[in-house]
């Protein structure tokens, strides 16, 4: 994805707020902040931590990253509680 191309894609998402799939596999929207428990040790972060997350970003691969404590991890390190 080029640069023009993800400038436009982000005009239509918001840093507060993502959509899952829920465990009734229907679409949920979940809003900033939100908990998630920390998979593994990361950073400063210890394993079965429960954080807030408070934005929600996107590379330019569309890999979702959080912002917790004013610091950026990838999704895949958290599950959304």
């Amino acid at each position: 994805m080029n640069d023009k191309e993800l400038a436009e894609f982000l005009k239509y998402i918001s840093p507060f707020e993502i959509y899952i799939v829920n465990r009734e596999n229907e679409l949920e929207c979940v809003k900033c902040p939100f908990k998630a428990k920390v998979k593994y040790n990361i950073g400063v972060l210890v394993k079965d931590e429960i954080v807030l997350v408070d934005k929600v970003k996107i590379t330019k691969d569309l890999i979702s990253v959080y912002i917790i404590r004013n610091q950026s991890y990838y999704c895949y390190h958290f599950v959304i509680i």
